[in-house]
């Protein structure tokens, strides 16, 4: 079986004077999370919806799984589940009901709706709603029942626009766990956001947009280690509170921390005096041998901030 992988050979749109995405050349093989980044505006939507074929490219070509997106459409999107920005469902409808109108369009038979709607509505944590009229959920449970939609084919590529636009800070944090439980299923997630502290949460690479080019796409550490001035930084989560005193003795035996702070009960940054990956995956070791119930381990979305904003103040 081969991976999963998703190409851009060129890939131009414009719409009248304007140059919406400029020659756009980017290959991600294999399983795992990318985050597409970029300011409202970049180009992001329009890349998603030329790999869809919702709209067509002025020139350049798409691929999914090395199969032209543009020749030959029916193949290509076969293994691949899609959510561009936010469909409406029927408020009359349960989500069962709705994922069997969603499943019926997709080709799906009924045995095989069946069988896969309670996996998918369990991966998105609405199995107990499954027979609720939509119409009274809030909007992250709404957007749970979409994501389900974009799973029903068991797809290995799985493409979100902007996954948590509009949501409260509840719903968020819902999609984007949700988002990392699906990492698990062996699946290349290409998820498009303007949010630096979603990509570095959820996402294991990213790749940077603006006004229509790429700017970058790399792993969040090594885009860290390559273009970042400032100091490293990594967030430890925690499975329990911790006190202060009782954090800082215990962080006290540690090396290459230059200082830390307190995000919030269950979240601490560590300032690193070092910034090599030899010495994170060190200090990885370390924090879990401390028995303070670390359970969360990762760049802190300030090193990308610092990238982001560099990258797309220079806008080349």
């Amino acid at each position: 079986m081969t991976s999963p992988s998703i190409r851009a050979e060129g890939l131009t749109k414009r719409f009248g004077p304007t140059l919406a995405l400029d020659r756009l050349d980017l290959k991600i093989e294999g399983s795992k999370c990318v985050g597409f980044l970029g300011p409202n505006g970049a180009g992001k939507t329009t890349a998603l919806k030329m790999f869809t074929d919702m709209i067509f490219p002025t020139a350049g070509e798409a691929f999914l799984n090395e199969v032209s997106v543009q020749k030959d459409r029916k193949r290509a999107l076969a293994a691949c589940g899609v959510l561009i920005e936010t469909p409406e469902i029927y408020p009359s409808l349960t989500p069962t009901e709705a994922l069997q109108m969603v499943g019926k369009l997709r080709g799906l038979s009924d045995a095989a709706l069946a069988d896969r709607i309670p996996g998918v509505l369990a991966e998105v944590k609405m199995g107990e709603w499954a027979n609720k009229k939509v119409g009274k959920f809030s909007k992250g449970m709404k957007q749970r029942i979409n994501i389900a939609a974009a799973l029903l084919p068991d797809p290995e590529i799985l493409l979100l626009d902007e996954p948590t636009t509009g949501l409260d800070p509840r719903g968020m944090a819902e999609v984007r766990d949700i988002i990392r439980g699906l990492k698990r299923g062996q699946r290349l997630i290409f998820m498009s956001s303007h949010l630096l502290a979603e990509v570095s949460d959820v996402c294991d690479e990213v790749a940077l947009l603006n006004r229509g080019k790429l700017l970058f796409y790399d792993t969040i550490s090594n885009v860290s280690t390559q273009f970042a001035r400032g100091q490293r930084a990594i967030d430890v989560g925690f499975s329990r509170p911790i006190d202060d005193a009782t954090l800082g003795t215990k962080l006290a035996q540690l090396t290459g921390i230059a200082s830390w702070e307190r995000m919030d009960p269950l979240r601490v940054r560590l300032k690193l005096s070092g910034g090599t990956d030899g010495s994170i995956e060190r200090l990885f070791s370390e924090v879990a041998g401390l028995g303070v119930g670390a359970v969360r381990f990762q760049e802190s979305a300030s090193a990308l901030e610092e990238v982001y904003m560099t990258q797309v103040e220079r806008g080349d």
